[in-house]
């Protein structure tokens, strides 16, 4: 086909006023631009990306989701970019309204777990095209995004689960409406207005996350069974899993986890406690994912219970772990009130005073206990003695 002049120039003309928009948009907007931490969370005033009803939420990142569609690759990076910067910016205001609201973990460990998923999450560097070139000609793989999609995240991790979910998920061409705990529903709003100002300053479109102000289990249904939504991402309980699995779309789930760790009697034994100490406790066990029952061999036992001691673990005998027990275990599940606790506080409640440098208590116990049964959250851990390695495993 001939194309003249009038042709390449119209076609010039077309590409340069689509990206015109666009690089008026990419100019930068100071970190310290962003709205003051002292408003109400619940107040409409600059929340954005916050809505009344999840219908409203729905609509508004679906439009979002759409205006995306003509923004380059390259100015995702430079959202993404914007979204870490503006995060990193307010962490220490994330990590202490999580633990204010909900109660749980700790906060240097939550200044961890934010800068985390801040500087951690792949953005579009993951999503490269593909080529392949043969006899049968040229073959291009490139990833299109799913549109809409709905998540639903956890008490335990609020921001950063909203922060982790939003960079993967823009930087793939998504737009996403978020159901949050209502336990952690201010600190969920905060995250989310912060990542629009990100967002919008450098050029992307407003609501391109969004979230309600007082999510309920009622706006998570309407959100899972909403036509407009193509993918469910979530984390959180069993319940709520369950939910997303019947909810006739594609679902990306992390549900609870109760991990073992196993130590024989070939271990560095002070490099296994003190590892296994530093992730068992981290925000008080409450991440899914950390060490929740360690398994040792007879051989190793022994030794490897003093090398727990040595690194700010504190060991309970039968009698005080069987109250322990009678506190934070309740009708055969973990007791809320103690989860996220810190195992001073938890201790205390049986007359044990212990040091601040502490982070975990540990107890020897039959594998059948409910320290080992349950996944508590609580920075109690069981210790399992197994004959040999094959056992342990």
């Amino acid at each position: 086909m001939m194309i003249d002049e009038r042709n390449i120039n119209a076609i010039v003309d077309r590409v340069v006023s689509q990206l015109a928009p666009s690089a008026t948009k990419t100019e930068s907007k100071p970190v310290d631009k962003i709205v003051s931490l002292k408003s109400e969370p619940y107040s409409n005033d600059l929340k954005k990306g916050c809505f009344d009803d999840i219908e409203s939420a729905v609509q508004a990142a679906k439009k979002a989701f759409l205006d995306y569609q003509s923004i380059p690759v390259e100015q995702r990076k430079q959202i993404i970019a914007r979204i870490r910067e503006y995060c990193q910016a307010q962490v220490k205001t994330l990590s202490r309204l999580a633990l204010d609201e909900t109660g749980l973990g700790r906060y240097d460990d939550k200044i961890i777990k934010n800068e985390t998923a801040i500087h951690k999450t792949p953005g579009v560097e993951d999503l490269e095209p593909t080529a392949y070139t043969g006899d049968r000609g040229l073959t291009i793989e490139e990833r299109a995004p799913y549109g809409l999609i709905g998540a639903i995240t956890p008490c335990t991790n609020p921001s950063e689960t909203i922060i982790c979910n939003t960079i993967g998920m823009i930087a793939g061409g998504n737009s996403v409406v978020f159901n949050p705990h209502p336990s952690a529903k201010k600190t969920s709003v905060f995250t989310v207005d912060l990542i629009n100002q990100a967002i919008i300053s450098a050029g992307g479109p407003p609501n391109l996350i969004t979230t309600v102000y007082r999510p309920t289990i009622q706006s998570a249904q309407i959100m899972m069974k909403h036509p407009l939504v193509k993918l469910l991402v979530v984390t959180g309980g069993p319940a709520v899993v369950e939910a997303a699995m019947n909810s006739g779309k594609k679902v990306i789930a992390a549900g609870p986890g109760n991990p073992p760790t196993v130590v024989d009697e070939t271990a560095d034994f002070d490099q296994a406690a003190k590892d296994i100490i530093a992730s068992a406790s981290t925000d008080n066990n409450i991440i899914c994912v950390v060490e929740k029952n360690i398994i040792v061999t007879k051989k190793a036992a022994d030794e490897f219970k003093k090398a727990l001691v040595r690194h700010a673990a504190v060991e309970l005998n039968s009698l005080q772990a069987k109250r322990v027990e009678s506190i934070i275990v309740e009708n055969n599940h973990a007791n809320k009130n103690w989860v996220g606790k810190d195992v001073q506080l938890i201790l205390k409640q049986i007359g044990m005073d212990v040091d601040p440098s502490k982070r975990l208590a540990f107890a020897e116990v039959r594998a059948d206990h409910p320290f080992a049964r349950l996944e508590l959250l609580m920075p109690v851990l069981p210790f399992i003695r197994a004959n040999d390695i094959d056992e342990a495993i």
